[in-house]
């Protein structure tokens, strides 16, 4: 609080300090006096004003030189009273103003005086808080004539501090006092708005200062980034605050054609400029070099907020000085459209909002309307365009697709004035076409195939929000940048949006038809199209735009959804694959014949391909693009259509499904996320959804093309996709094209045997999963490979170590029992108990006792597939037979449960299995010997005797042939199909050995086999298979194989239970030489 608040005592308390100060000038009597200012309030201090500053100014205009410290605390103090009272007189408020300007004036130089950056900060604030303390209309009145010289000093000293030093403070402060100076301050402190006259007599003023002001600032704005962005903002609104001021329509229009003489001396009106019509040109032509400049360096400056500042300097420009700028209207319309789609979302919303003000107030260029000179900048750009695209690298085609798509949001509807004239509309159509071409040499494309069919199953609540806005990753020819595509699409939606949609797709159909080579950069551009017609996440900036109507729009996705799904457009060459030529005659003659990858369109265009050149890898992968590409269209224009698209479903879901079963891994992809789209688009929760609502007329079309499969080769692809993709409810509907597809296989087994036998996989592996036998999972747990043997410990092999002579006695009498029953010598007694048995009962209530009750279905389907994969099990065809041995897997994990079905199939398959698993390549015994585990959990008794005279020996020997191998082999020897052929064989054994219940014999073939792997030179896998396999022996006979473990090593000493017995003797080899030991001790544990 003040301690001083009375002028009276405020004076008394001052007085002596500021006579000291009069006396001797000295940094000390000046900071004196301020520390007493400080207890004086405002009150008093404004009464004592005067008297305050007059030491203060007599010290700044003592002759001589002064201490750099002494002038810079005056200017403190001084600025410290200033700020605290008000300016109320003129000629004061001038007089403070010159002696502030004076302390950086240097008499040698036109630059500021080389001071310290203390000094010259503290003059710059003197000096805004000067102009910021004069009191109501008293600032008016020091904007007249007379001022100019000491106004001009100013300016200029502020300009080369903003220009010239490296304080980023003082170039800030700088330019903060030159706002205040040219009256653009927006402080509140600031006076109250000025009428007509007043901005005339000012802006008349300020004329004098436009030449210094605007190219000083121009170099500052087009300066090194580096200097900071605050700076190139405060720079940039200055400019264009001061030159929308002084060229101002209002203002000028108001200038009289004769120059009125100012009341001031002849040097004083030479400087004064009169705003007539030649010099508003002149400056007009000149300030255009500038503002080319300013937006050539600005509009691409890397700060957000410098770019933001550009699109104020438009509108301002643009909406004040439309006439008297109008040779710069051009650019600056072209520099607010280069904005619109600028990364920044600030500036994106401010360009949208000044567009919609300046779209809303009509404004007038020159004597053009806005809209015309932006169609004249489109036409121009039009015309460029393709040479554009062609010459400019990824950053020029950027800016370029920027200028056009701001072009066309400007423009609205009135785009239809450029898109009517046909030179234009070509040469833009030509410009797209060009820079969309796609680079098509990557091999990889045709390489991925979908082996597997994991593919095929998706779910549409892994898509995100805005799943059409997303697509398969593409190369371009022309750009690598990633903006450029997006910057692409969104100019082919614009144009959808407000353009003539009839006209547009006409158009680009005509190139679609025109070229192979325009096909696929066509098509992109009408799926954009179509999304843009329907304004999917489109901002509209004109709001009497009148969009395309639904029924418009759906009979326009139909005419380009036909065009699409057509023979000669949907069944292209996209691999060299034909699945109809056998293995042998395929390696003989690779490469003449070219075939789809469905194989044949239709019969003349089977023929056809037969006498064409083999396809080259760009043309198939061009082919692969132009599938995929129209796929993404589907699921675009689903989206544009929402449920209206379900109406078009007949035409458009069947051709999706034959794609996503396509072997080509992008397509397989790209189709099954359109089945996606088509799900989110339509309201269907899941694919399962989708195909179970328009099963009907699926299954419908299968069963009719099943009928002429030549022309329709594609058609077992889309039961094997429905399959995959839905649910048990679906099987009453395709139970008879079961049928279908099974007859067709019987008539064309030679020809097409791998389309079909995918399809029957698809089918048994719905059906396993549909039906699953709840009796028999742990049977399927128990197949996993690398079983530890925990199961061991359910069953404890329990020793006492107290055994009596009476509980030996009793072994060998249950032995010698046991044994006489196995060499079949029984007592008639014996066979009479056993003969004896209870008669069944009979349900009185069963009137046809010898009747079966009708089989399911799905048992049906299984047995009827099963009969097909013993005749096809034997196919010269490597591939079909592979998967024929999947299907078997399967369709015995289907029948288990029905015994009378499954086991007289099994009895038929046997010898082809057995040939399989003894005479075929690596790749189908691992096959059938997965087939012959599952065999033997589903029905071992029925298969033990088999297994062990047809297989077991071959098994056991090859086991023992490779072990010796194996045991010598390096790292890479787990590579190989050797490796992998014994590790399924020694995971598989113990499982078969425990479901079989082999006898003895047959149990020591396996465990001689399977005992060399025990040792620590074979591969650690192989060890560990092999000890499965003694896991499983100890469940069926642990007496026997605890001997035989005992026999290579035994880590115990055995004590005879009585003195009678003989001590047994196992060999014990030394540790260090024994490989089996580690094996062994575990394996013995286990037992224990």
């Amino acid at each position: 609080m003040a301690v001083f608040d009375t002028p009276e005592e405020a004076f008394g308390a001052l007085r002596p300090v500021c006579v000291q100060l009069t006396k001797t000038q000295t940094v000390e009597n000046v900071a004196h006096l301020q520390t007493r200012l400080q207890a004086v309030s405002d009150t008093a201090l404004q009464e004592l004003q005067q008297y305050i500053l007059f030491p203060l100014r007599f010290t700044l205009k003592t002759p001589g030189p002064k201490r750099e410290r002494l002038i810079q605390s005056v200017v403190e103090c001084l600025t410290f009273v200033l700020s605290s009272t008000c300016v109320k007189e003129q000629e004061l408020l001038q007089e403070l103003f010159s002696e502030l300007s004076a302390c950086l004036y240097s008499p040698n130089s036109q630059k500021p005086a080389a001071v310290s950056e203390e000094l010259k900060l503290a003059v710059i604030q003197g000096l805004s808080t000067l102009m910021h303390s004069a009191y109501g209309d008293i600032i008016l009145t020091f904007y007249e004539p007379s001022i100019l010289p000491r106004l001009g000093f100013a300016v200029s000293l502020l300009l080369g501090l903003a220009e010239q030093e490296k304080s980023k403070q003082i170039k800030i402060a700088a330019l903060k006092c030159l706002q205040v100076l040219l009256f653009q301050c927006d402080c509140q402190d600031h006076p109250r708005s000025l009428d007509e006259l007043e901005q005339q007599q000012l802006g008349d003023l300020f004329a004098s200062f436009l030449p210094g002001v605007s190219t000083t600032l121009t170099r500052v704005i087009t300066g090194d980034f580096k200097q900071g962005h605050s700076i190139v903002v405060s720079s940039l609104k200055i400019f264009y605050k001061t030159v929308s001021f002084i060229m101002a329509d209002e203002q000028l229009k108001r200038i009289s054609k004769v120059q009125e003489k100012p009341a001031v001396e002849h040097r004083v009106a030479e400087l004064m400029v009169h705003r007539e019509a030649d010099w508003v040109k002149n400056t007009g032509d000149k300030l255009t070099i500038l503002i080319k400049k300013i937006i050539e360096c600005v509009s691409v400056h890397p700060h957000w907020k410098v770019r933001l500042e550009l699109v104020g300097l438009v509108e301002d420009l643009l909406l004040r000085c439309s006439q008297s700028l109008v040779e710069s209207a051009g650019p600056l319309l072209k520099a607010l459209v280069g904005l619109v789609n600028d990364e920044s979302p600030e500036v994106q919303a401010q360009c949208s909002k000044v567009l919609r003000h300046f779209a809303d107030q009509q404004v007038v260029v020159g004597n053009k309307a806005f809209a015309d000179i932006l169609s004249e900048s489109l036409h121009s750009l039009a015309t460029s365009l393709p040479r554009l695209m062609n010459s400019e690298d990824d950053q020029g085609k950027f800016s370029t697709l920027s200028l056009l798509l701001g072009y066309l949001k400007l423009l609205g509807p009135k785009v239809n004035f450029v898109l009517n004239s046909v030179a234009h509309l070509h040469r833009l159509s030509k410009a797209l076409i060009q820079v969309l071409e796609l680079d098509v040499a990557d091999i990889k494309i045709v390489e991925e195939r979908r082996w597997n069919s994991d593919g095929l199953n998706a779910s549409p609540k892994t898509s995100a929000a805005q799943p059409w806005n997303q697509m398969q990753r593409r190369y371009f020819r022309f750009f690598t940048d990633e903006r450029i595509f997006l910057l692409l699409r969104q100019v082919c939606q614009l144009l959808g949006y407000y353009g003539n949609l009839y006209l547009l797709v006409d158009h680009f159909m005509e190139l679609y038809h025109e070229s192979v080579v325009y096909r696929k950069q066509a098509a992109m551009i009408l799926n954009e199209l179509v999304a843009g017609a329907a304004g999917l996440e489109m901002e509209d900036l004109h709001e009497k735009h009148i969009k395309t109507s639904p029924e418009e729009l759906r009979d326009i996705v139909t005419s380009i959804l036909e065009e699409y799904t057509s023979q000669e457009n949907w069944y292209l060459v996209t691999c060299m694959e034909a699945e109809e030529v056998e293995e042998e005659l395929m390696m003989k003659e690779s490469g003449l014949q070219a075939i789809t990858s469905g194989a044949h369109t239709h019969q003349v265009t089977s023929f056809l391909a037969f006498s064409k050149p083999s396809p080259t890898i760009c043309s198939m992968n061009s082919n692969i693009w132009q599938i995929c590409i129209q796929l993404e269209g589907i699921g675009q224009f689903a989206y544009a259509l929402g449920e209206d698209f379900r109406l078009l479903l007949m035409s458009a879901l069947y051709p999706v499904l034959e794609k996503a079963g396509d072997q080509t891994l992008l397509i397989s992809q790209v189709a099954t996320s359109t089945m996606v789209d088509i799900c989110h688009a339509c309201g269907y929760g899941s694919l399962q959804h989708l195909i179970n609502q328009n099963s009907d007329y699926l299954v419908n079309g299968i069963s009719l093309n099943l009928r002429h499969l030549a022309l329709h080769p594609h058609t077992p692809k889309v039961l094997e996709v429905m399959l995959r993709n839905s649910d048990a409810s679906l099987l009453p509907l395709v139970a008879d094209v079961v049928q279908d597809v099974l007859a067709t296989l019987d008539q064309f087994y030679d020809k097409r045997a791998a389309s079909f036998v995918s399809v029957l996989h698809a089918l048994l592996a719905a059906l396993a999963q549909w039906f699953p036998d709840t009796g028999d999972l742990g049977q399927l747990q128990e197949q996993n490979v690398g079983e530890d043997g925990s199961h061991l410990h359910q069953r404890p092999v329990t020793l006492e170590n107290s055994t009596t002579a009476e509980d030996i006695e009793q072994f060998l009498l249950n032995y010698l029992k046991e044994k006489d029953v196995a060499d079949g010598n029984v007592s008639d007694f014996d066979n009479e108990e056993e003969e004896q048995s209870v008669p069944p009962e009979v349900d009185e209530s069963d009137t046809h006792p010898d009747v079966e009750p009708p089989l399911p279905v799905q048992i049906q389907i299984a047995t009827d597939v099963m009969e097909r994969c013993i005749h096809l099990l034997s196919d010269k065809n490597l591939q079909i037979r592979l998967k024929v041995l999947d299907v078997l897997d399967l369709c015995v994990v289907v029948l288990q449960s029905h015994k009378n079905q499954l086991l007289p199939l099994a009895h038929r398959a046997w010898p082809s299995l057995v040939h399989r698993l003894t005479r075929d390549a690596p790749l189908a015994v691992l096959r059938a010997f997965k087939v012959l585990r599952t065999l033997g959990g589903r029905c071992g008794d029925f298969l033990r005797s088999r297994f062990c005279k047809d297989v077991l020996p071959k098994l056991a020997g090859s086991l023992v042939t490779q072990a010796p191998i194996s045991a010598r082999a390096g790292p890479v020897y787990s590579h190989t199909l050797a490796f992998k052929l014994q590790l399924a064989v020694l995971q598989g054994l113990g499982p078969l050995c425990e479901r079989l219940d082999l006898g003895e014999g047959d149990l020591n073939k396996v465990a001689d086999a399977c005992l060399i792997y025990l040792s620590a030179k074979q591969p650690v896998k192989l060890q560990e298979a092999a000890r499965s396999v003694f896991l499983h022996l100890m469940k069926v006979d642990p007496d026997s194989t605890w001997l035989l473990l005992s026999e290579l090593y035994c880590p115990v000493q055995f004590t005879p239970p009585h003195p009678s017995l003989r001590p047994v003797r196992l060999r014990k080899a030394s540790e260090q030489q024994n490989p089996y030991l580690a094996n062994v001790l575990l394996l013995l544990r286990e037992l224990q």
